[in-house]
């Protein structure tokens, strides 16, 4: 496909009104969501896009009844066991962005370690957005950016450099935002790194999506014209 956006963001919701739907428990929405997720990945490294990001616990998420919560952590945990086990096999980086505090130990041994064995894999990266907000990046970020200043490290603020103390680092923006389940916001998710990014809601719910309706979304992307704010 031509015209395919180097980074690709995705805010997967739609895991509890899928099960709902279907007359199943919570848990079991953000389980096929899990295997949707394996299912796009895999098939965006074979498209040649360069990086993921994806929505995959917020900060606000915490407020959930503690048995999803608890459930959403285990299929966490067991996504990590897997690529753990497939890091040797595959060519994906992995990456996570968010707060540790406040993830279990094992969790946190488990990012730590999926990310030291990738981090020179040349293939696709995939971030995974955990524990994450965006107004909470941007003010760690700003604390960060402040201290240095204070120290005379930094001499100059400007986008170029505040962008590179968010958690993204030198990671570039998403060129594209995929959103299902018919909601239209972004619901604080990279804030700053979505500014100039393309678009795209479906009413399809994440478990549902498929990789037809991602080429769906990648067709409608290589027909419109990014203008940055410039005029064509």
């Amino acid at each position: 496909m031509n015209d395919v956006p180097k980074h690709v963001a995705f805010i997967m919701d739609g895991n509890g009104r899928w099960a709902k739907s279907k007359k199943l428990p919570r848990s079991a929405g953000h389980k096929k969501g899990s295997e949707t997720l394996r299912d796009i990945v895999e098939y965006a490294a074979t498209l040649k896009i360069k990086y993921i990001t994806a929505y995959t616990f917020s900060t606000e998420n915490w407020s959930r009844p503690k048995e999803e919560v608890s459930a959403i952590m285990t299929l966490l945990e067991d996504y990590l066991d897997d690529a753990l086990k497939k890091s040797k096999k595959r060519d994906i980086k992995i990456r996570v962005i968010g707060k540790l505090e406040g993830l279990s130990d094992s969790i946190i041994h488990k990012i730590k370690k999926l990310e030291l064995i990738t981090k020179d894999k040349p293939g696709l990266c995939v971030i995974f957005a955990i524990n994450y907000g965006g107004r909470d990046e941007i003010v760690r970020a700003t604390k960060i950016i402040a201290e240095k200043f204070k120290q005379g490290t930094i001499t100059e603020i400007t986008e170029e450099v505040f962008a590179q103390f968010l958690d993204t680092g030198n990671v570039p923006d998403p060129d594209f935002l995929i959103r299902t389940s018919g909601e239209l916001r972004t619901s604080n998710f990279l804030p700053w790194q979505l500014a100039y990014s393309e678009f795209y809601f479906t009413d399809k719910h994440w478990p549902d999506f498929s990789k037809e309706d991602f080429d769906l979304a990648l067709l409608e992307y290589a027909n419109r014209k990014r203008r940055f704010g410039k005029t064509v």
